[in-house]
């Protein structure tokens, strides 16, 4: 029975890998050309809203959002997030070539890790999904420690935009990370739940129209994240290296999404312990690997011989 279980979902949950990949890749080049178009508008004196590559960025950013809300209606959260790593590294990748960004031996370390510990995440990732109906939705969203956790997502977001992000935005990028980070427990989780809200929302149902409301509601709250942290990211490309912001967003966003999807979806609850344990391992080596990716843009790894004493005389 468990067999034929894991035969049945796993076609979609492999495809929702796929897209994934595919998204994470087109994500990667986002920042890169975003950050060329405003270093090109900075040097003609203009704004970056008139630049062709600054819009190409965007363009690649629209496109990776369809591939992702493709993705996680395909497979669990805890898979495709971590994914993202691939657009980091293809991110550096592009930098050193386009932005003349440093990817020394250090950064193509952590280029291998981040590829490594995706590997690892993909074989161990859950074989199912825990909430299929729209109903189960709404009970998770109702869930007193869901709300709790939301509200004081909220409460940081007003204190970080208002008050934070104009004092010191501009001389420390978690201000702007944190911002974008804490906005992904939103557009993720609204990604998902619209796919599932879709299914009985348009199906004619006699729960149809409440599950519309679900599904305006989701749509509200994904297109209101979005739209603040496109804001926050060009603003972060405007004072900080693309490679240095990708590499550190990836970690937060990675963390603020796994822990409102773990209480959300509980996608952990279909993992079993080795699978777990495979899974923290992979997320950890991602995380070097990222970590790596990020030191790059300021170290570097040189050898030297080693310290030789004075020859002594017979």
């Amino acid at each position: 029975m468990m067999t034929s279980e894991i035969r049945e979902t796993s076609p979609p949950i492999a495809a929702g890998v796929w897209i994934a990949v595919i998204s994470s890749f087109i994500n990667g080049s986002t920042f890169v050309l975003q950050k060329k178009g405003i270093l090109r508008s900075r040097k003609r004196g203009g704004s970056y809203l008139k630049d062709g590559v600054w819009w190409s960025g965007t363009l690649s950013m629209i496109v990776g959002q369809i591939g992702n809300f493709l993705a996680y209606n395909a497979a669990p959260t805890v898979v495709v997030t971590p994914l993202g790593a691939l657009g980091v590294l293809f991110g550096a990748v592009l930098a050193s070539y386009i932005l003349q960004e440093q990817l020394n031996v250090l950064g193509k370390l952590g280029c291998v890790l981040c590829c490594c510990g995706s590997v690892v995440l993909i074989i161990h990732s859950p074989k199912s999904e825990s909430v299929t109906s729209s109903l189960e939705l709404e009970e998770r969203l109702a869930d007193p420690v869901f709300v709790a956790y939301s509200l004081l997502v909220v409460l940081l977001l007003v204190v970080l935009m208002v008050w934070v992000a104009p004092a010191h935005g501009t001389s420390n990028i978690m201000v702007y990370v944190s911002i974008c980070s804490l906005l992904g427990s939103f557009t993720v989780t609204s990604c998902k739940g619209l796919g599932l809200a879709a299914q009985d929302a348009f199906s004619g149902g006699p729960s149809s129209s409440r599950a519309l409301g679900l599904f305006l509601g989701l749509l509200g709250t994904l297109s209101v994240s979005i739209l603040i942290q496109f804001t926050f990211i060009n603003k972060a490309l405007e004072h900080y290296s693309s490679n240095m912001f990708e590499a550190i967003y990836y970690v937060t966003f990675t963390s603020t999404v796994l822990t409102a999807s773990a209480i959300l979806f509980r996608e952990w609850t279909t993992v079993g312990l080795v699978d777990c344990l495979g899974m923290l391992c992979g997320l950890t080596t991602v995380a070097v690997g990222v970590l790596l990716l990020r030191i790059s843009s300021e170290a570097s790894l040189t050898w030297k011989p080693a310290a030789r004493g004075p020859d002594k005389m017979d």
